[in-house]
């Protein structure tokens, strides 16, 4: 699935490391009829709080939504809209691959290019490990379809700001904007 089209719209949700917090905040969502496409948290530079980046697709009005009632939740510190441009986004992806004698070198050529990491080898199959942007990843698995995809796994987006100043600093007007 690629995330980065025109209706797609990255969240980074700054929130209290508190037990529940990801249940209400899915929740929420859950009970708007909102979907989401790609979810990822983990816990930040400090360990009483954790990011949970959110890819949603919608149009403009919707999204804006989101973030005023995700804004409204008690253990939400800061939502942020991260642009394409504007920030890094990157994903792991995990996939095996079939493979045999005839197709392995082609195969394991192809990863080089990607630098992908090879983790697994069989009589069938390679498994290989790649990170990187979503264009990378879907290029990479466009090469590679052809061949056979056997299993794949993503971890979903994880971003960052480009620039020094860390979401936690980062301030909004009446409006939401910078």
């Amino acid at each position: 699935m690629v995330y980065d089209n025109k209706d797609s719209y990255t969240l980074a949700i700054l929130v209290y490391n508190r037990p529940g917090v990801l249940m209400r905040v899915v929740a929420l969502f859950s009970r708007r009829g909102y979907n989401i496409d790609c979810l990822s948290v983990g816990e930040t530079e400090d360990p009483s709080r954790s990011r949970i980046t959110i890819v949603v697709t919608g149009d403009r009005q919707i999204v804006e939504q989101i973030i005023r009632q995700v804004e409204k939740l008690v253990d939400v510190i800061k939502v942020y809209e991260m642009t394409r441009h504007g920030s890094l986004q990157r994903e792991l992806l995990l996939v095996k691959i079939k493979a045999d004698n005839s197709t392995r070198g082609a195969i394991v050529e192809i990863g080089e290019i990607f630098k992908a990491k090879i983790l697994d080898v069989t009589p069938t199959t390679l498994t290989m490990q790649l990170t990187g942007s979503l264009d990378k990843l879907e290029s990479f698995l466009e090469l590679t379809r052809p061949y056979g995809i056997v299993e794949l796994v993503r971890t979903g987006i994880t971003a960052l700001e480009r620039g020094a100043r860390p979401i936690s600093e980062t301030t909004f007007d009446d409006e939401g904007r910078e």
